[in-house]
C-alpha cells in the first residue's frame, strides 16, 4: 500500500472525494459520543459498589488504635490507611498524609502554600519577581492548569521513550534558581503511558537546582494501572532514591484511588520527607481538623491491603484492555500504512496518544466534533493550550462502551484520513 505521500494528486483527489462522502453520511447519523476526559465507565464504578456495604449503622467506627472515627482528629489519616497506601505507592506509612478524594487538590495546595509561605522557610513565591516550572510534554493539561492559574511560566521539556529530556532538565534546574519545580506522571504517563526508566528516575534523585525550593511534583496516578498480568513496567521509588543521592526532600509524591474506587469518594495522599511532613502539617493543621476518616476506613474494610487492590484492578483491567486493543488494532489496520501519523501502544494507564501531521490535530478534533465525537481539545497536553507542532491529540478509552468506541474511532480513522490528505494536497499547491 502506498502512503499518502507517495500517491499522485490524482489518487489523493479520488480518495478524498471517497472519504468526504462517508464523512457526510457519518455526520448524518446524529452520533452523540464523548472521548475527553479519563473517566471511568459504568461497568467499573460498578465494581466497588460493595464498598457502600461494609459499613453500616452497627459497625464500630474505631481505628485499630482505638480513635473514634466520628470525632474531629487525626490530622494525618488512620494507620491502617496509611499502611494501605503507602503498601500501594512502595513507600513507609510514617512518609504518607491521608487527605480527601483529590490528589489534583493537594498539588493545588502544596502551589498555593509555597505561594503565600514559602517552602521549608524558603521566600514565598509571590514575593519574587519571577517563578518557573518544567513542563514535560505531552503531560496533564490539569497540572498546567494549575501553575498558570498562580501566574508561573512554564517550560516545556520534551518526553522521550524513556521520560522527560533529562539532559535539559538538569542543565535548566542547575543554573536557574528561578525553576522551583517540575510536574511529572513517571508510570502510564497522561497522555502518551510512558513509564520513566530507572536511569531517568536516578537521574532525577541526583539534581543538583539553583533553587533550595525546588521540588519534584511526582503525580503517581496510574500505579497500580496496569492492562496486563504478565506485561507490566516497573518505576523504581523516587522517595528511597533521592534520599539515597542525599535529597531526601527534592520530591512530593502524590496518588489517589480516584480510578481504583470511586472518582469524588476516593482517598488521595501526599508521601515526602520528614522534613517536608512538617512543613506541611504546620500549615494543614491552620486548614483542617482532618479528613473523613470513616471514608479511609471503608477503603480498609474493602480492599483490606495491597493484594486487596491488586485483585481490584484486575478487573478494572478486564474492562479496559479490550478498549485499548480496539483502538490499537484499528490504527495499525487502517492508519499504520498510510504514513499519516504515529502513536504509543502502553501497557497501562487511561489514554493513547496520537500523533498527527504536523498541523492537523486541530482540523482532526474539529471534524470529529462536527461527525458527533467530541474529544480532549487539540493542545490541552500542552502549556498554555498551545501544541508547537499542532499535532498531538490524547485519545480517553475509558468512559465510552465497546460498541460506542469502536464507532468513534472509525470515525477517528476517516477524520485523521481527510485532515492528512487535505494537508497534503495543500502543500503540493502552495
Amino acid at each position: 500500500m502506498k502512503t499518502y505521500q507517495e500517491m499522485s494528486k490524482e489518487e489523493l483527489t479520488q480518495e478524498l472525494t471517497a472519504l468526504k462522502a462517508e464523512y457526510e453520511k457519518i455526520k448524518g447519523m446524529g452520533l452523540a459520543l464523548d472521548m475527553s476526559r479519563g473517566k471511568p465507565g459504568a461497568d467499573q464504578l460498578d465494581l466497588s459498589m460493595g464498598m457502600l456495604d461494609v459499613l453500616d449503622s452497627k459497625t464500630a467506627l474505631k481505628s485499630e488504635n482505638g480513635t473514634d472515627l466520628r470525632n474531629y482528629g487525626v490530622l494525618d489519616g488512620i494507620p491502617e490507611a496509611k499502611k494501605l497506601i503507602a503498601d500501594v505507592i512502595g513507600t513507609k506509612p510514617e512518609n504518607v498524609i491521608i487527605y480527601g478524594n483529590s490528589s489534583l487538590n493537594i498539588m493545588y495546595d502544596q502551589v498555593a502554600r509555597a505561594e503565600m509561605f514559602g517552602i521549608c522557610g524558603n521566600t514565598p513565591w509571590c514575593k519574587l519577581d519571577k517563578v518557573k516550572f518544567l513542563c514535560p510534554v505531552p503531560g496533564y493539561d490539569r497540572h498546567f492548569a494549575i501553575t498558570e492559574y498562580f501566574g508561573i511560566e512554564m517550560i516545556n521539556v520534551p518526553m522521550l521513550p524513556t521520560g522527560p529530556d533529562m539532559d535539559m532538565v538538569e542543565e535548566l534546574v542547575s543554573k536557574d534558581e528561578t525553576i522551583k519545580g517540575i510536574w511529572c506522571v513517571p508510570k502510564y504517563s497522561n497522555p502518551q503511558g510512558i513509564t520513566y526508566s530507572d536511569e531517568t528516575v536516578r537521574r532525577f534523585a541526583r539534581l543538583k537546582p539553583a533553587a533550595k525550593d525546588f521540588r519534584i511534583y511526582w503525580d503517581n496516578a496510574y500505579c497500580v494501572h496496569h492492562l496486563y498480568d504478565m506485561d507490566q513496567d516497573h518505576l523504581i521509588e523516587i522517595l528511597a532514591e533521592c534520599k539515597r543521592a542525599g535529597n531526601p526532600d527534592m520530591v512530593y509524591k502524590f496518588c489517589s484511588t480516584s480510578k481504583i474506587s470511586f472518582p469524588g469518594s476516593g482517598l488521595a495522599a501526599i508521601a515526602t520527607s520528614a522534613n517536608n511532613l512538617e512543613d506541611i502539617k504546620k500549615q494543614l493543621k491552620i486548614q483542617t481538623i482532618g479528613h473523613d476518616k470513616v471514608n479511609q476506613l471503608r477503603h480498609v474494610r474493602f480492599f483490606k491491603d495491597v493484594h486487596g487492590i491488586t485483585e481490584h484492578m484486575r478487573k478494572h483491567a478486564a474492562s479496559l484492555r479490550p478498549k485499548f486493543e480496539m483502538i490499537l488494532d484499528t490504527f495499525d489496520k487502517e492508519l499504520k500504512d498510510l504514513g499519516v501519523g504515529s502513536w504509543y501502544s502502553p501497557k497501562g494507564g487511561y489514554f493513547i496518544t496520537y500523533e498527527t501531521l504536523e498541523g492537523c490535530a486541530k482540523s482532526v478534533v474539529d471534524k470529529a466534533k462536527k461527525a458527533g465525537v467530541v474529544m480532549t481539545p487539540a493542545g490541552a497536553p500542552f502549556p498554555y493550550g498551545k501544541d508547537p507542532k499542532d499535532s498531538v491529540i490524547r485519545i480517553s478509552p475509558s468512559y465510552p462502551s465497546l460498541e460506542d468506541l469502536t464507532t468513534a474511532t472509525q470515525i477517528f480513522v476517516v477524520c485523521v484520513k481527510l485532515a492528512s490528505i487535505e494537508k497534503i494536497l495543500g502543500e503540493q499547491q502552495a
